[in-house]
């Protein structure tokens, strides 16, 4: 459940790792502080990146769609012959 919660800068400075923690949790949507009754500083998670766990999203959503036969090798290899970077001899120029 994300929330604002606004706190003084001593009990700031007093808790500020649990507080921070609680921020990059996600549980805290945003945190004011202020001083002397004056906001001074707004603290909020950073956004999220898209793709930041794209190989988990990858398997949720290739679960249950893909099918791999029990007689293939994932881990052979699929080439073995030499590779010509430069068939047309471009390179050599």
């Amino acid at each position: 459940m994300s929330r604002v919660e606004t706190i003084n800068a001593t009990e700031f400075k007093a808790k500020c790792l649990g507080l921070l923690d609680r921020v990059s949790g996600r549980e805290l949507e945003r945190l004011e502080i202020t001083k002397r009754g004056r906001l001074v500083a707004v603290v909020t998670p950073p956004p999220e990146t898209p793709g930041e766990n794209w190989i988990q999203e990858l398997q949720v959503r290739m679960r249950g769609r893909t099918h791999i036969p029990e007689d293939w090798d994932l881990t052979a290899p699929i080439f073995e012959g030499e590779i010509n970077p430069d068939p047309d001899g471009l390179l050599d120029r």
